[in-house]
């Protein structure tokens, strides 16, 4: 079995749910008592949540040292546990010889899979405004919807004052459930989960298209990696 390198915190809501789905997914594929060789760095997010004033290179750089101190230490991988956060995975796999395994790179794949052609993908403003994401997904012959500005704003606020607390309302699920709607109507055949929070606040049996967890997505692949020799 490889070693798995995850930099993770970002938020530490979401890096349980990632290193649960990775330990689950090796104990799926080996049984007994197996889990998953993982290390894991968690960063205080505070010094990395993304807003109008970001530094994005000199985050990456920060965040490309760390992933060299999990190659050093053995990690076969690496992983960055946020979607956003793979703004900076360019400058990042410059600090590494291992492969860094990229959400939307499987995320894509898993849609294309599935036979998704046009897809809405929800996150932060980031994620949803910046190309980094958008033209991966078109890349790979997927048109993204993203919702308007105002859903927009909603949605990125709530990512870093709620569930970034661990904090998960019905009122923000019933809104939530109504921008994917809309998009829905726009002609989204599914939905990119593309904050790895928002797995946490809404399921497949709220959505009236299929949801597409980046958390279940990125640790399977993953899995996929660490158990491919077995």
């Amino acid at each position: 079995m490889k070693t798995i390198g995850l930099i993770g915190g970002t938020t530490w809501v979401s890096t349980l749910d990632y290193y649960r789905a990775i330990n689950e997914g090796i104990n799926l594929r080996l049984g007994a008592l197996h889990s998953a060789k993982l290390l894991l760095y968690s960063v205080d997010f505070q010094e990395y949540k993304p807003d109008e004033n970001t530094d994005w290179i000199a985050n990456g750089k920060k965040l490309g040292a760390i992933a060299k101190s999990l190659q050093e230490a053995g990690a076969d991988c690496l992983l960055l546990g946020a979607n956003t956060m793979h703004m900076m995975a360019e400058t990042v796999t410059g600090f590494i010889d291992i492969p860094l395994i990229h959400v939307v790179d499987e995320t894509a794949r898993t849609l294309r899979s599935n036979k998704i052609s046009t897809v809405a993908l929800l996150g932060t403003r980031f994620t949803m405004e910046e190309p980094f994401y958008r033209e991966k997904l078109m890349a790979s012959g997927i048109t993204p919807l993203i919702p308007s500005a105002k859903d927009r704003d909603y949605l990125h606020n709530i990512i870093f004052e709620e569930l970034g607390k661990d904090i998960f309302r019905d009122e923000t699920r019933q809104r939530f459930v109504a921008i994917i709607g809309e998009l829905a109507a726009q002609g989204a055949e599914g939905v990119i989960l593309g904050c790895t929070e928002f797995p946490l606040l809404v399921k497949q049996k709220d959505s009236p298209v299929p949801l597409f967890d980046t958390v279940a997505i990125h640790a399977g692949a993953a899995v996929a990696f660490a158990l491919d020799d077995q």
